[in-house]
């Protein structure tokens, strides 16, 4: 299905030929009709569907001939800064030539970015994508002008009730004038999130599409190893393959820093993002990681989210996510803009059940490869079962990674 069918506004259409958008995805064919037509969503979609798109493209349009001066004329909640860089980013490309206004609004800046954000919300802007803590700094003070809004977005619904934000959003939400159009955007529908959409939603259409899938594109496969040998097959592989963009996800801070320390001393090109971080120094190290000036980006979660880039050749997950749905969202980082893509996933002997049950969430068991015997033992994989200590050396199941001389693993044709 084409852009032109949804009968959009042709300076939309410009800009949405601009940004390089032909067809439209499963999640936009279903879900802009329903936006068009004042619907209620509750919307479940994973990573990389273009579901961002999906309520971009249908509210500008309806803003082109709605928009009302002076006010916030919709509002795009979500839990991190980098998705709100995204969506503006996306936004901008998507409106260059219509007269739309818009802002992101995060925490983590200087104080010029404040009185940036404060002119906007106290004048107007005609869609503003926020992370809910600055969005209530700035509400807090009472120059918001949101009695016009016409459109409440939260994107992301699921992460921001993980995160603690549900007291956050429903003092937003307070703020808000009751006749708008809500649109809830979410990669899982636990019972917590069709509570929420009960509270604020009213007689919504429901959107579902496939979730907790990975793409086939991508190359998934495990090595089975004790904790203490993490580190020294991070080196063995990095060294072995020839991958030119490696995103390393793990799951605590203190992981990224010393897994981006040991990288560094053994001369690779590499560098850390995490929440300790400088907002200006996260997007130095993404302007650098995207350009492929730096070759290897270790991240905490904060990226398995959020991080718009096509061309990540190998995604490494040093620690087990804590669920399915991170695991489809960090691994979904490769594979993008019709490539494939790599995926090798860690897993210790602690992280062995953890990761049985990501298995049977995608409904794939993932290839376990051999490690080399260079390494030493490891352990069986016996996820669910006692195990004793020591473990012994694991029988080869699945694809073999050569050792010494001998080739490394075959990388995927691009």
């Amino acid at each position: 299905m084409t852009f032109k069918e949804f009968g959009l506004d042709e300076g939309l259409l410009e800009g949405i030929e601009a940004s390089g958008y032909e067809t439209a995805t499963p999640v936009q064919e279903q879900v802009i009709p329903l936006i068009l037509a004042g619907k209620d969503i509750i919307a479940s979609a994973q990573t990389g569907t273009g579901k961002t798109a999906a309520f971009l493209l249908p509210i500008i349009n309806k803003l082109l001939a709605s928009r009302i001066d002076d006010q916030v004329n919709a509002l795009v909640i979500v839990p991190t800064r980098e998705l709100a860089i995204q969506i503006a980013q996306n936004l901008e490309g998507l409106s260059y030539f219509t007269p739309i206004s818009s802002i992101a609004v995060y925490g983590g800046g200087d104080g010029s970015n404040f009185t940036n954000e404060k002119q906007a919300l106290s004048t107007g802007a005609d869609i503003v994508i926020c992370t809910p803590g600055r969005m209530i700094a700035h509400l807090n003070m009472g120059y918001v002008k949101l009695k016009g809004l016409q459109y409440l977005v939260l994107d992301e619904a699921d992460r921001m009730l993980d995160m603690g934000f549900i007291d956050d959003i429903m003092k937003i939400i307070s703020f808000l004038p009751p006749k708008r159009q809500n649109l809830l955007f979410s990669a899982t529908m636990p019972p917590k999130i069709r509570e929420l959409a009960k509270k604020i939603l009213h007689e919504p259409s429901e959107v579902n599409i496939s979730i907790s899938k990975p793409p086939a594109k991508i190359v998934q496969q495990a090595f089975i190893i004790y904790e203490t040998q993490k580190i020294p097959l991070v080196k063995w592989l990095l060294k072995s393959l020839n991958f030119k963009s490696i995103l390393i996800f793990c799951s605590k801070k203190h992981n990224v820093k010393q897994l981006t320390m040991e990288l560094k001393r053994a001369r690779f090109n590499v560098k850390e993002i995490h929440s300790d971080l400088e907002q200006a120094a996260r997007e130095e190290v993404l302007l650098e990681f995207r350009s492929r000036r730096l070759q290897i980006l270790v991240a905490t979660d904060i990226l398995s989210r959020g991080i718009d880039i096509d061309s990540i050749d190998l995604v490494i997950n040093y620690d087990v996510p804590n669920d399915g749905e991170d695991y489809v969202h960090r691994i979904g980082r490769t594979a993008r803009a019709e490539t494939d893509g790599m995926a090798y996933t860690f897993v210790s002997e602690k992280e062995q059940n953890k990761f049985n049950s990501i298995e049977q969430l995608i409904g794939t068991t993932v290839p376990k490869a051999q490690v080399p015997e260079q390494f030493g033992p490891t352990p069986e994989y016996a996820p669910r079962s006692k195990r004793s200590g020591g473990g012994g050396k694991r029988k080869g199941n699945g694809r073999r990674f050569h050792t010494g001389g001998h080739r490394p693993p075959a990388r995927p044709k691009h």
